[in-house]
């Protein structure tokens, strides 16, 4: 049996422990007050993200709501307006998941359709010497400038004014859906084979890919390497492509380097062997692990070209370095209920472009002879 002295000593404890256990709930308390107070970082983000939601469905149904721009050509009967930041950053996030080439490639954000980079073409030479030895002067880099092609990204869909005013639906979802869909699709074309005409140009639509390596090959041109025979791998060896493919990238562009195929393009891949019966291809573990060939992630863009007669349907390199998208800050909107009474006319577009920074960063793969 316990004796007076243990039983003072639990006692003691267990009145201390609820003492922690009524200061930790306090300070919870402290700490949930003060996240939900006006101007706590949460209730902050919170509340920006709300009233931007409050500023688009009023916008929808009423014309008004979203900062005017003062200074536009060609606008609808209301008008112009600026989407709310937090909106416009939920499309571009979302365009990031859909189109392959937006995640991969180096994008820019200009206020100004003027916007330049300027690529080195070469590095400084240099040499050996001893402490009193002459030293020759040695060649100086080179610079060379890409532009993007840019144009207007848009979308524009109906919807009737009575639904906009008895809606019990999620206006808001239902616009970044309607304008996410019909962005990716237009630049998921545009990043891979757009003209340059009023869109980006597309890193398969430049100059036309040669075979000739990297210091003998025009500056903007890409090289490709052929497969060996037309419109499908070599009869014999077909993996040697991808490894000479690799071996054509140097290795400074390898790091950050992935795989770029449609689907169709991916299940022809997925049956190739190396000369021991192994696979060249390995499936993620997880959903969000990218499948891997000889090592590299594999992108899947659907816009890419299916296999044909000299078809270029597979890209490998660095697009970080090899490809530029250029956005123009925010995106627009104009909501036009004139011109069809009774309906109401969403126009919502944002500016792009695109073009191949450093030719030496992407290669392609030709299936030809």
């Amino acid at each position: 049996m316990a004796d007076g002295n243990t039983l003072v000593e639990v006692k003691n404890l267990f009145s201390n422990t609820q003492s922690e256990v009524k200061q930790l709930a306090d300070r919870l308390a402290e700490l949930e007050t003060n996240a939900n107070r006006p101007g706590a970082p949460f209730a902050k983000a919170r509340d920006l993200r709300d009233g931007a939601k409050a500023q688009m469905v009023d916008f929808l149904r009423t014309g008004q709501g979203l900062e005017a721009k003062q200074l536009q050509g060609n606008v609808g009967a209301q008008g112009g307006f600026a989407v709310p930041e937090q909106i416009d950053r939920m499309v571009l996030d979302q365009l990031v998941d859909i189109t392959p080439v937006r995640r991969v490639a180096q994008v820019v954000k200009t206020t100004s359709p003027d916007y330049a980079k300027l690529i080195g073409r070469r590095g400084t030479g240099s040499g050996w010497t001893s402490e009193t030895g002459t030293r020759a002067s040695q060649e100086t880099p080179t610079l060379a400038q890409v532009k993007p092609s840019m144009g207007e990204l848009y979308t524009y869909g109906t919807v009737t004014r009575h639904l906009l005013e008895d809606a019990a639906f999620d206006i808001e979802a239902w616009l970044i859906e309607n304008i996410v869909t019909e962005f990716a699709v237009q630049e998921g074309a545009a990043f891979v084979s757009g003209d340059g005409v009023n869109k980006p140009v597309g890193f398969l639509a430049g100059d036309a890919p040669v075979s000739t390596a990297d210091d003998t090959r025009a500056f903007g041109t890409l090289q490709f390497i052929a497969t060996g025979a037309s419109g499908d791998f070599a009869a014999s060896d077909p993996d040697n492509v991808f490894f000479d493919t690799v071996a054509a990238l140097k290795p400074g562009y390898r790091a950050g380097a992935v795989w770029m195929m449609n689907s169709t393009t991916s299940a022809a891949v997925r049956k190739l062997k190396d000369t021991d019966g192994r696979s060249l291809w390995v499936d993620g573990l997880t959903e969000a692990q990218p499948s891997r060939l000889l090592g590299y992630p594999v992108e899947i863009a659907e816009d890419m070209p299916d296999i044909a007669a000299d078809s270029l349907s597979i890209a490998f390199g660095n697009f970080k370095r090899g490809y530029i998208i250029a956005d123009r800050a925010g995106m627009t909107m104009i909501r036009d209920e004139v011109t069809q009474p009774g309906f109401i006319k969403l126009y919502a577009a944002r500016r792009t472009g695109g073009t191949v920074a450093d030719s030496n960063a992407i290669k392609l793969i030709k299936f030809a002879e």
